[in-house]
């Protein structure tokens, strides 16, 4: 029996690349790279502590190439890297 949990396959993600030995984080995933980019200083902010934040050194935007199964994620580019001064005023 197969059971279908979501309407469309969530194809687009944002991904911490650390500068030490941790490799990779994932922050968000979502539909569209819009909606990814609308959350990911949010998610970037409640998912990495302080000390995780200041080792992370670029964040990639990245999307699902092939059937859900059999694929792989490709780089799309970059976004920016949250500041503590954007940080501040977001969450005025």
């Amino acid at each position: 029996m197969f059971y279908q949990t979501e309407s469309k396959a969530q194809g687009w993600r944002a991904v911490a690349v650390f500068g030490d030995e941790r490799g990779e984080a994932l922050i968000v995933i979502g539909r569209s790279s819009t909606q990814v980019r609308a959350s990911y200083v949010e998610s970037f902010m409640e998912i990495l502590d302080e000390e995780e934040r200041e080792q992370v050194n670029s964040i990639a935007l990245q999307r699902w190439q092939g059937a859900p199964d059999a694929g792989r994620w490709l780089h799309q580019t970059n976004l920016k890297v949250p500041t503590s001064a954007r940080l501040v005023r977001a969450a005025a």
